[in-house]
């Protein structure tokens, strides 16, 4: 069975496990940590020690792919909404590679849930155009046409309203700081996507991240054109994409 490694940095949990690169599937039970205060780089570089070595892989060989929330372009992180400012025009592949000892693959972490989906999940064989957004701290989206990745497509920063980024608006974490029903937050959610739908014109939406284990309470309230689906790796489909862009 050919595996890889994937590492999830999140804005508030880092997780990592083992894949199996055919199946698209865990291989290990998935490890966590709660992302340090701050996200400054040197702390972050210790909590992704932490998971490697929890996962008792702190010194293998096999690939390992490394997936981050920020434009990452060139092996360099350009954004950081929801991370320390230092991410912002750093090398971070150089540094996670030499704060590790080994080569890695570094890749946003929306982009490797869209891998993930697309190789193995819900865009599985899909042609055309499929939007996937992840929902939580921010709002994450990857871009795929026929299943090929377009990468470093921010939709969560788009302006919206008087909000200067719509993940401010319509993300997990606005829904959990306002205390929103899932009926309120859906609101919120109908006006995001009708947004994306008429610039886009997808023929797929696709929503991961944590909230989506509980798709139920809230994709049947969209009223939009375009099929949405739940992601079926869910919270796991950055680890699982990013792993499979290392075993590449």
């Amino acid at each position: 069975m050919a595996k890889a490694i994937g590492v999830d940095i999140g804005g508030t949990g880092i997780k990592a496990g083992i894949v199996d690169l055919e199946h698209g599937t865990m291989a290990s039970d998935r490890v966590r940590v709660p992302t340090p205060e701050g996200a400054a780089p040197e702390d972050v570089l210790v909590a992704v020690q932490t998971v490697l070595k929890t996962l008792d892989v702190h010194e293998s060989t096999l690939p390992l792919g490394v997936a981050f929330p920020a434009i990452v372009k060139r092996g360099k992180t350009l954004s950081a909404a929801n991370v320390s400012k230092e991410w912002i025009d750093f090398d971070a592949e150089r540094f996670f590679r030499d704060g590790l000892g080994r080569n890695i693959v570094f890749v946003n972490d929306a982009d490797a849930a869209g891998v993930a989906e697309a190789r193995h999940g819900a865009a599985r064989d899909v042609l055309g155009f499929t939007l996937l957004t992840t929902l939580g701290t921010g709002i994450g989206s990857a871009f795929l046409y026929d299943g090929v990745l377009l990468p470093n497509t921010e939709l969560g920063h788009l302006n919206f309203r008087e909000y200067e980024s719509v993940e401010t608006y319509a993300a997990t974490s606005a829904r959990e700081r306002e205390g929103l029903s899932w009926a309120e937050w859906a609101e919120r959610l109908q006006a995001f996507y009708s947004h994306i739908e008429f610039l886009f014109s997808p023929d797929l939406f696709v929503v991961g991240g944590g909230v989506s284990k509980n798709a139920g309470d809230f994709l049947p309230l969209l009223d939009l054109k375009t099929p949405i689906v739940p992601a079926i790796h869910r919270n796991n489909s950055g680890i699982i994409g990013a792993a499979s862009l290392a075993g590449d």
